[in-house]
């Protein structure tokens, strides 16, 4: 496929607001793309250049960008300045600059998808010395071979603001629908994508080879695996109700989650987000080394600082200043951290994420058995909502934030939420005293004493799977420091759009629109009807016309952002739906 053609799909899908039309448009282009070009393509689109964990980035600032589209059109870094001050999107500058300069990429029809990827692959992958010049004229380069719309998509990739309103689960279906006999056969794409976190290769082997090839999908070493993940009830009861007898009860942790692959001297740590965060580490990566007998494994687990004298949790605040790329080694000695792992999917070569959670438990506690880093969750048998309460209450009063209920012949379920897994945070009378981790899509000017800031309030939604789109449920004016005002300031005044993004479903209309990519933490009193939220509107969170939005909230915790959770990584409207239907069911037994 050449990347003209690319492009006009791009163009036409920014313009397209229907998901079932994009779903349809991109499975046209998937059709016509060739078997060795669809990764090249998923990637671009997704607007990454490899799989997250492989951590290769851009790297190339707008300064540099400019530099390019000026070397390859003729016109001054002025010029361009000019331009994109104007368009307000580097992508459509480069374009326009292309539009009318003499060299318009007479050559593009030579200019391939793969070409293009590989390209951009070579450039962020240029360091050492002058690799600053170097890849600013590979870039000028390529864009001196587009046409005026390539040019636009080019530049767009290179600054990751393709911003096409496709989440994962909308690539998904479209494959389905492109190779494997339609699009009810998206379960089993995302049950591949679950398994290796790699999404260009799940639609390179369902183009070659159909379901057949999905199906054969399996737990891999230092592929990460998308985490399982629970549900929540408010109570004890509820949670044995639906247990259905005896449960695993776990401490549930508020840490670094760390996804540890092993393979002999060998190891790397992802996070929730399945980034490479091993260099972080080097403590607990050389304990898996040391401490475990076990040539091959994958571990999921919480790493903590924690005080092993006194047996105390440190606070997560203290915790977080572990999350850094300098002065790691000082760190390792002021703030040692401890693993404490809840489950093993691969031991020895063997597959265990199909195993019952009690034969992965034995294996998961033999393993670590004598390490002094890590150690398997707490864990108790509970056959009653009073045994599960009482173990629920120590906990909190050893600083955790709660427990989560495992039913004993539970699998691992790769990226997915059932109530197999189920996590319980009080809630009083039915007041809302768990948080929610909401997506940032607008934000509000400062007025009255914040006039001094561009910032007044964040515009937040929630993420419906089912629709693979964000729906608003507040509008947060309060809780904010004012580091944290001038740290989403900086964060999001370079990020407005001119137009609500296409997978926004909103009502309200902030004074700026600003893509779905980052997530808040967010504490609020209850859930409460609303005609002006999108959230559950159409889920049965209210009826007609009625969504559901949050009674005073605020933002908590120290940093303003989220670094470690992605949009899809938020609460959903389906979970927001069930926690104020838990709400109300609590308040109905206390009146």
């Amino acid at each position: 496929m050449k990347f003209r053609d690319l492009s006009d799909y791009y163009e036409k899908l920014s313009s397209i607001s229907s998901r079932l039309e994009m779903i349809d448009l991109l499975a046209e282009m998937f059709s016509r793309a060739g078997k060795d070009e669809v990764r090249g393509i998923i990637y671009i689109t997704q607007g990454v250049l490899a799989p997250p964990f492989e951590g290769i980035e851009f790297g190339m600032a707008e300064k540099m960008v400019e530099e390019a589209v000026a070397f390859s059109t003729g016109c001054t870094k002025k010029e361009v300045e000019v331009e994109y001050r104007k368009a307000g999107d580097m992508g459509k500058a480069a374009g326009l600059i292309k539009g009318r300069s003499r060299s318009r990429g007479l050559s593009s029809n030579e200019l391939s998808v793969n070409q293009v990827h590989r390209s951009m692959l070579k450039i962020a992958t240029t360091a050492g010395g002058g690799s600053k010049d170097l890849k600013i004229k590979m870039l000028a380069s390529l864009l001196s071979q587009s046409s005026p719309l390539e040019a636009k998509y080019i530049v767009k990739y290179t600054m990751d603001e393709l911003r096409l309103g496709l989440g994962d689960a909308t690539i998904l279906e479209a494959l389905a629908a492109a190779y494997c006999g339609g699009r009810k056969h998206k379960a089993q794409l995302e049950r591949a994508y679950n398994l290796c976190s790699d999404l260009g290769l799940v639609g390179e082997v369902a183009a070659a080879e159909g379901l057949v090839g999905i199906s054969g999908f399996k737990v891999t070493l230092f592929k990460p695996i998308r985490p399982a993940l629970a549900e929540r009830l408010p109570t004890a009861e509820q949670i044995m109700e639906r247990m259905g007898g005896t449960c695993a009860v776990e401490q549930k942790y508020d840490g670094f989650r760390c996804q540890i692959h092993k393979d002999g001297s060998k190891v790397k740590i992802f996070s929730r987000r399945l980034e490479d965060t091993t260099p972080m580490f080097p403590d607990l990566a050389a304990a898996v080394v040391n401490e475990i007998g076990e040539k091959s494994l994958i571990l999921d687990g919480e790493a903590l600082a924690y005080n092993n004298v006194t047996n105390e949790f440190l606070p997560f605040q203290e915790t977080i200043q572990r999350k850094r790329k300098h002065n790691i080694s000082e760190k390792v000695e002021q703030l040692p951290l401890h693993l404490f792992a809840f489950d093993i999917m691969s031991l020895g070569g063997k597959d265990l994420i199909s195993e019952p959670y009690s034969k992965r438990r034995k294996a998961l506690e033999a393993t670590l058995a004598g390490s002094a880093t890590m150690s398997p969750a707490t864990m108790i048998l509970a056959s009653s909502p009073k045994e599960l309460e009482d173990f629920f209450e120590k906990s909190v009063e050893e600083g955790l934030e709660g427990i989560v209920a495992k039913q004993l012949e539970s699998e691992y379920v790769a990226g997915a939420r059932k109530f197999s897994w189920i996590k319980m945070k009080r809630s009083y009378k039915g007041e809302l005293s768990d948080t929610l981790d909401l997506v940032v899509v607008g934000y509000y000017l400062g007025r009255g004493m914040r006039s001094d800031f561009k910032f007044g309030g964040l515009l937040c939604a929630t993420y419906n799977e089912k629709k693979d789109a964000f729906e608003t449920i507040s509008r947060i004016g309060t809780g904010f420091t004012e580091k944290q005002m001038s740290e989403l300031q900086g964060i999001l005044g370079k990020e407005v759009v001119r137009e609500k993004p296409p997978r926004v479903e909103s009502i309200v209309h902030p004074d700026f629109w600003v893509y779905p990519r980052h997530v808040v933490t967010v504490r609020a009193d209850e859930i409460t009807k609303s005609p002006t939220h999108t959230c559950g509107m159409e889920e049965g969170g209210g009826s007609g016309r009625v969504g559901l939005a949050l009674r005073f909230p605020r933002l908590v915790g120290d940093e303003a952002i989220r670094k470690d959770k992605g949009p899809e990584d938020a609460t959903t409207t389906k979970e927001v739906i069930e926690m104020y239907r838990n709400q109300k069911r609590v308040r109905a037994e206390d009146s």
